[in-house]
Parts: structure tokens; sequence; C-alpha cells
């Protein structure tokens, strides 16, 4: 039975009551104190020792926040987890507190951030509702959404230090914080704003007329050929890379028909729907339902489900480890990569397949993560152009004035206060509006940076006599559906957006794009671009207005149109483009580019960047393999640029003086590890075994009849080892273990080839291979790591699926 109360004195007893029996614990407050955290850590550690699943969320706004309060609750227990609302500006006073046991859900919701005095005896208002289904299940999908948001990031010991040095900052800066918090809400008074109402966003569903028998077309053909060779070579794990507009998730649905249980996951639930709706249409034999916060249909054929929902151990749980053959995450990059992984840890599926249409290295990194680095398909969004299966383009960079630098960067995008005062400006969207009469053709989306942006824009171009609209995630006042419709008839000329059409939702007789925001992210950026290049009767190509000014990418964001690129990033201002397509430029904008060409921060520093960030994600030291999978550059820059990943981490003064005493020792080894030549992988298997030895022994001499039982175990292991190294006639041989045979092919090929090579630091004679350098014992362990570390990247880097194109058949 439903039960409302007012609770006006301490809350806190009622929340320890409820920890003490929840089986899943979400609190999100604007702040978090050392005292309140001091309050429930006690109950809290017991619940996480009995299996809860706790989330806990608190901002960083105007630093009120604890770095002491974070320390305590990072130390609880690392199985509750942890994140931190970076607010940019934006002002953050949530407080809600959500328990479920298997009795009842029940809800606090009022003014008690997480302090004792809120707790306790401080005079607060709050309401519990209890038992009321549907209130509970939207307040939860609301928690996840936040919790898991790109505003979001997660406390370790590494962001927790970021975060203290930030607060220190401030705090110095702004000694009188309560001046400084009536500023900030005055400012947000003055800005425009966005509609009153609040409420869940409109869910679209595009109808589409019945038609014939659905089957492969363009290149989805050539992608599931690719994809049945991975099933073939015994991969488990592949990813695919397909344009905006060549029908990913029909793809996803034509593969799954090689498996019974299937489980799709994305981020969106407009992604879910769609996706259920293009599985039926190939499959209309099969059942299929929808698993998240506020539907389950669970018993069908393929479940499409919201990683928000599934990211909780209560839902996660409704299903069995091994129930899913196929797993498919499309998008995976959208929710923080914890939220992914658990779910991924939890399920053993017979295949896994990530689907994307930007895999840009900077945005996408875990995408190819959680695939181990095997692209089974790649066609980009020009290929597909030159292919014409998606329409050309017309790019007009036009010039934009506004200083950026001088815009705070808070490391993955601008300070939404600093950047709102540089845009809503009126010279600036008269310059806007000119730019677009002038370019424009007849169906335009205009990509904003913020919700008021685009009403302020919306606005102003009504003022001028077009016909406008504002859509964003956080708007009901307007049906998206029947907007997104006037503008495909020609009733709108705009519609301005903030994130609705980066996925999901396709207007293919949009014609005209418009980027009135700086480009933060270059995946968002290409996603955006998809939008306009749809085939459509009425097009014959998209003309794509860009603002540019001096921000972050603007200089390598055109690398994004050649088709020619140097080391994946363009050193020409007007980059090679398919035919029929046209890149234009302000003379101001060459002049502009030019400019922060010249002044580009060096190779070693964007390295230092990449790792810093997958640090700070990880809370730790990333290992080598998770350098590569996860970092947004390219691994094999480190062994360029310092000789080895060792020889970075010393450069980054991430090295202790003992582990500097050690490199110094055998920086040699730990070199020529990494460079060593590996047209097969047979030198690396050969360390490999000796590395199973373990820290103590690793190092000493080996026999050719010690290889061989393991040298051919793990070839023979995987069918994509036996193709890619005993591919060759003599090689195949070897496939039925003959002991002389594999030792003859290691003599030749490995132990002879290396020692030849290694400038006397290992040698092989007499059918035994030695490394000619002694380990001094408390060198042991760090040197066995190191080196282990080496001989996993290496080995796993030469056997991942590169991916093909059509064009490479």
């Amino acid at each position: 039975m439903s039960n409302v109360r007012l609770i006006t004195n301490n809350l806190g007893k009622h929340v320890l009551e409820q920890i003490e029996t929840a089986s899943s614990i979400c609190i999100l407050t604007s702040f978090v104190m050392k005292s309140g955290v001091e309050y429930i850590k006690s109950s809290l550690k017991t619940a996480a020792e009995k299996g809860a699943d706790i989330k806990i969320c608190t901002g960083d706004y105007l630093f009120v926040t604890q770095p002491e309060a974070l320390k305590e609750l990072l130390f609880i227990d690392d199985r509750i987890k942890v994140r931190l609302w970076q607010s940019n500006g934006v002002s953050f006073h949530p407080k809600a507190y959500l328990f479920q046991t298997n009795e009842e859900d029940c809800l606090f919701i009022g003014s008690s951030n997480l302090s004792k005095s809120a707790l306790s005896n401080g005079v607060e208002w709050n309401l519990s509702v209890s038992n009321e289904e549907e209130v509970f299940k939207e307040a939860l999908d609301l928690f996840l959404k936040t919790f898991f948001s790109k505003q979001t990031i997660q406390l370790n010991k590494e962001t927790l230090k970021e975060y203290a040095e930030r607060y220190n900052q401030y705090h110095v800066k702004n000694p009188d914080l309560a001046q400084k918090w009536s500023y900030m809400e005055e400012l947000d008074l003055m800005l425009p704003t966005e509609p009153e109402e609040t409420g869940q966003p409109e869910i679209i569903k595009e109808e589409r007329a019945p038609f014939g028998k659905i089957t492969p077309r363009f290149a989805q053909i050539s992608a599931l050929e690719e994809l049945h060779k991975t099933l073939e070579e015994e991969y488990n794990k592949a990813l695919v890379v397909m344009a905006t507009g060549l029908g990913k998730t029909y793809l996803a649905g034509f593969f799954a028909q090689n498996f019974n249980r299937v489980l799709f996951i994305a981020h969106r639930e407009e992604i879910l729907y769609q996706a259920k709706d293009s599985f039926q249409r190939i499959m209309p034999e099969k059942k299929f339902g929808i698993y998240n916060g506020k539907v389950k249909e669970g018993n069908a054929d393929a479940i499409f489900a919201s990683i928000f929902t599934l990211s909780m151990k209560t839902h996660l749980q409704q299903f069995q480890p091994d129930e899913f053959d196929l797993i498919i995450v499309d998008e995976f990059h959208h929710a923080a990569a914890d939220s992914y992984q658990r779910v991924l840890d939890y399920f053993t599926p017979k295949f896994l397949l990530g689907i994307t249409a930007t895999p840009d290295r900077n945005d996408n990194k875990d995408v190819y993560a959680i695939c181990d680095g095997n692209v089974a398909f790649r066609l980009d969004f020009l290929d597909a152009i030159e292919r014409k299966w998606l329409a050309p383009f017309k790019y007009y960079g036009i010039y934009d004035d506004t200083d950026y630098s001088q815009i705070r960067w808070l490391g993955t995008h601008y300070d939404e206060e600093q950047l709102l005062q540089a845009q809503l400006k009126e010279e600036l969207a008269v310059k806007i509006l000119h730019a677009w009469k002038e370019k424009k053709q007849t169906r335009t989306i205009g990509f904003c940076s913020s919700i008021k942006q685009a009403n302020y824009l919306s606005h102003y171009f009504n003022q001028n006599g077009y016909r406008t609209v504002s859509l964003h995630s956080q708007q009901i006042g307007l049906s998206r559906k029947a907007e997104i419709q006037k503008l495909s008839d020609g009733e709108l000329d705009v519609i301005f957006t903030v994130d609705l059409f980066n996925e999901g939702v396709d207007i293919p007789a949009v014609d005209t794009l418009l980027f009135v925001r700086p480009t933060e992210s270059l995946t968002v950026f290409t996603q955006q671009i998809g939008r306009g290049l749809r085939l459509h009767v009425q097009k014959e190509s998209c003309v794509i207005i860009d603002l540019i000014g001096n921000y972050r990418n603007a200089d390598i964001k055109l690398s994004l149109f050649d088709t020619n690129p140097v080391e994946k990033v363009t050193k020409k201002i007007h980059p090679v483009v398919p035919e029929f397509c046209e890149v234009n430029l302000d003379v101001q904008v060459i002049d502009l580019l030019k400019e922060m060409m010249a002044k580009k921060y060096p190779r070693r520093e964007m390295m230092l960047n990449a790792y810093t960030s997958l640090k700070n994600e990880l809370g730790r030291r990333p290992t080598y393999i998770e350098l590569h999978l996860k970092g947004s550059a390219y691994s094999v820059q480190y062994r360029q640029e310092f000789k080895s990943y060792v020889g970075f981490l010393e450069w980054a003064n991430e090295l202790n003086d003992r582990e500097k005493e050690v490199l110094h020792r055998y920086r040699p080894w730990l070199e020529e590890t990494e460079k060593t030549g590996m047209t097969k992988s047979y030198k690396m298997i050969v360390l490999l075994a000796m590395l199973e030895r373990g820290p103590a022994n690793w190092f000493n001499q080996i026999t050719l009849g010690e290889v061989a039982p393991f040298f051919h175990q793990y070839l023979m292991a995987k069918e994509y080892r036996k193709r890619i190294d005993f591919s060759d006639q003599s090689s195949k041989r070897l496939w039925d273990y003959d002991v002389e045979g594999v030792s003859k092919l290691i003599a030749t090929m490995p132990m002879t080839k290396w020692s030849g090579s290694s400038k006397g630091l290992n040698s092989f004679e007499n059918d035994v291979f030695t490394l000619n350098f002694d380990v001094v014992p408390e060198d042991q362990q760090i040197l066995f790591d190191w080196t282990k570390e080496i001989c996993e990247y290496r080995l796993h880097y030469h056997f991942e699926r590169k991916g093909n194109t059509p064009a490479s058949h």
C-alpha cells in the first residue's frame, strides 16, 4: 500500500533503518560533508559486506563537498561506487535517497544533503514515499542517468587528488562562498531559460511502411562475411565500424540469426525501441522484449536492455550468466566504462559484438577495448560516399572571432557559464543568420552547445521571419515527433538542438547542417554530420555550415573529411575529399588553422594527456595492454618516442626510486623486447613460456624440449592463431603435435633469429636458449612484471583482427 510521509527532523534515523535491510542503495546529494559520511559509514560498510548494490553521486558545485568526505567514502568498501558530478558552473542541488528491498521500494526526497546536521538535528523538510512503484521506477531511472552521465567521473585515488587540488585553489580564490553562491544563482536567472516543464523526454518510435522480406545490402553484405569469418577463426569478440546511415542495427539483426538468445544493450530508449523494430522485421517469427527501468518484457528470444538498468545488480541477476549466446553493445562509449564492464564481466556469451559509427580513439577507446581490439569490419562515411551509399557534402568553414582561449577548458569541455557569455550575443547571432541564409538549402538541423543557446537562436531566427523550434532532451512542451515531421514536410526551416540527433533519430530529407558550437568531441561531430548524409530523392548533397574559431580540435577536425590523411591527422588545410564533395574555407579560417597547426602541442604532451586521463579513470597506473586498448593515443607511439612503455613512465615521472634503478639496470633488455621484429608471434611465445615459470626463474635458460609443448598448445588453442602464424605449408604439417618438428621450427624461427638480432642479450647454442644477463634477486619481481606486460601486449597486438572494408576484397 502506498505511503507518503513528511519528515521534518532526524531523517538519518529513517535512512539508517533502510540501509540495514536494503539490497539496493542509491544516494544523490548536491554535496557531502565528512560528518555525514561518518554518520552512515558503519551502516554502509555492513550493507556492502552483505552484498548490497551501493551507488553514491555527489557534486562539485561551488566546491562545498569536502575532499575529506570523499576520502572517507572511498575507503569504506571498494564495492561502493561513487561518482562526482562536474557541475561546470551550473547549479546542482538534488537530495534523494533510494532504497530497494525484496518487500518494498522507498524514496526520501527533500532538503537534506549528506551531512550530520542535515540528517539529525538540522531544520530540514523531506518526503518519504514507499510502495509507489511507478514513482520509484522513474526516480531510479533518472538517478542512473545522472550517475552515469558524461558529466560524472568515477571517484578513485587519482580523481580525488585532482578534486582536492581544485577545491583548495577555489577556496583560496573565493573566501566568501556565500557571496559567490548568490552571484551564480543571479547569473543563472539572467540568462535565457528553457521551459519550466520537466519530465521524461518523449520516446520517438519511427514508423516505417511495411515492405517485403528484408535482406542484407551494400556494406552489410561484406560486414556479414567478415563477421562469419571471425566465428570460424574462433574469435569471441569483434567490433564493426559502419558510418551512420549504412544500417548497423539491421546488420546486427542479420548476424543475430546465427544465435538463439540475444541481448542488445544501448544507452538510449529510442535506440532500444528502434533496434527491436528492426530485429522484428528481419525475424518476424521470433519474440522480442524491452527491459529498462520502466518496461520489463523478459521472456523473449532477444532482449533490448538499457545499460542503466542492467548496471543494477538486482536487474542483472534476473538473468543467468550464460543466458545469452550473443550480446550486442551499441555505441558503447556513452556510459561510464565500469557500468558496461560490470555487465560484461557477469555474462558469458558465445560472442560479443560492438557496433559503432564513430570509433575515433579520443572518444571511443572503450568500444575498442571491450572487443579486445578485434575489428571485423570498417567502413567510414568517406568510403560510403565514394561508393554512393551516402550523399556527398559541401562544407563551408565560416570564421568565428570568439576568443575561445579566454574560456576555461575543463578537460573534456568548455566552462558552460563562460561559453554562454560568449555565445549569447546579438552580433554573433547576426553572423550565424547571415551565413545560413547565404549557404542553406531547404531543411536544416542546427547543433548547439546548450539548451539556452538553442532557445536563444531559435527565438532570434523566428524574430527575423523564419520558422524554427528548439528541441532538446529536457523538453516536453512540444511533440518531438510532430516537429520532426514538420521539418521533413518543409513546414519548418530549422530545428535547433543540443543532443537529440547525434544518434537514433533519422530525418533523411535534411539537406543542411548548421554547427554553432565548438567541436569538443570528434566523435559527436562525426555522428552529427551523419544526420545529413542519408540518401533522399529530394537531395543531391548536404550543405555543412560550420563556425570555426580558435577552439580545441579546430585544426584537426578537417581530418575527418580527408580520404588521404597522414598518421590519422591531416597536415593539409584543404583535405582530399571524395568526388562531388567540396571544402570551402573563409580566408580568416585558413589563417587561423595555419596558426593553430604551428602552435600544436607536441606529440609527447598528447601522449602524457592520454596516459593521465586513463590513469585517472582507472585510479592507478595502466598496464601496457590497458594503455593500448583504453588509452586515447595509439600505443605504438610510446615505443616510437621513448623506446619502451617503461621509458615513457620514467619520462612522465611515474616511477619510484626503486623502479628507476631497475630500469637503469635492464633498459637494453626492455627496449629489445619492445622492438624485436615479429613477422610471426614465435619470439614472444618462447618468452611467454619462460615467464610461465614465475618471477624467480623466468630468466633461466630453457631448452627446445621444454618450450615445444607450450609453443604448440598456445598456437593451436585458437583457430585465428593457427591461421595467422601456422598457415604456411611447412607449419600446417605440425598441427598434429610432433615434438621434433615443433622443436626444429622453434630453433629456426624464434631462437636463432632472436639471438642473431639481439646484440648479445640472448643466445642459442646446443638447443638451449639463454638470456645473457644476470637478474639481481631484489629486482626479480619488477623486471618480471615489466617483461610480462611487454610480452602480453605484443602478442595481443599481433593477433588483433584489423578489419576489412569492401575495397580490400
